[in-house]
């Protein structure tokens, strides 16, 4: 005898709890495999660019530039590169992640699945910090040979370098979200990111700037980044690391909320 048919079952949702750590893990491997796929632009290729601002710096300076504060001007330059390489590239891995999902139509794969904005900004970041720790690092192994980088205190190194890639991250999935094309990804990298790294103390020190040109630098936020993660090296500091570690917390925050906010909304995002 034919079995009856059957009542469909009731659609069964599952229950992913408070936060979705597969699903948030998931985005993350994404944009980590995918700068990983291209290891050769997103990794060697910064870290020879930044190879070659130390060649060029001791091959015209050598024996002219005195030292600063005592400390070896190539021991100086060294961590402003190392931390300006990675905030450039962290800005990128995040701003180009969401323009290139945007003109290809596939951004949907980023707001379909069921992620919250907060998890949808953690797992963007993420996978920016991951970049721009990993291009850090190796620049300073690249370095060391020639400068004989050594760690004066690692609790400062680290709080910087994952502040920095964080804060450019977030500043990078502000510019992804907000741009309409590659144009305008390159116009902040341009006239915002560059200017803002190049002048915040990377070549040198703020204290030999007049007091004008000093109080401008104090104004910039990549210069705390900087200036912490210099002092993590050479225990050379031209502000407070106390001071420089809240300001930069605290913009950390603020960008973090503007993130979740952008997903929330789906400003630029939807159609």
């Amino acid at each position: 005898m034919p079995d009856p048919i059957q009542a469909p079952q009731p659609m069964r949702i599952r229950n992913l709890g408070p936060v979705n750590w597969l699903g948030l893990w998931t985005l993350y491997l994404k944009e980590v495999r995918r700068f990983m796929k291209i290891i050769t632009q997103t990794i060697l290729a910064p870290v020879s660019t930044s190879l070659l601002f130390l060649a060029i710096f001791a091959l015209a300076l050598a024996g002219t530039r005195p030292d600063v504060a005592g400390v070896p001007f190539l021991k100086f330059l060294a961590p402003g590169l190392i931390m300006m390489t990675l905030m450039q590239n962290a800005f990128a891995n995040t701003s180009s992640s969401l323009m290139i999902a945007k003109v290809q139509g596939n951004i949907v794969d980023v707001l379909m699945p069921p992620l919250s904005p907060a998890e949808q900004t953690i797992a963007i970041a993420m996978g920016g910090l991951t970049r721009g720790l990993l291009v850090a690092v190796a620049c300073g192994a690249a370095m060391w040979p020639f400068t004989g980088l050594h760690v004066h205190a690692a609790a400062a190194i680290l709080f910087f370098a994952v502040s920095a890639a964080l804060m450019m991250s977030l500043i990078g999935i502000l510019g992804g979200i907000w741009a309409e094309k590659f144009d305008h990804i390159q116009a902040l990298t341009n006239f915002v990111v560059t200017p803002l790294a190049f002048l915040s103390g990377t070549f040198y020190s703020v204290a030999q700037l007049p007091d004008f040109a000093r109080s401008i630098a104090y104004a910039n936020p990549f210069f705390y980044l900087i200036d912490g993660f210099r002092y993590g090296f050479t225990g050379l500091a031209d502000s407070s690391l106390w001071l420089g570690a809240g300001l930069v917390s605290l913009i950390n925050l603020v960008l973090g909320v503007a993130c979740y906010s952008l997903f929330k909304s789906g400003y630029r995002l939807k159609a």
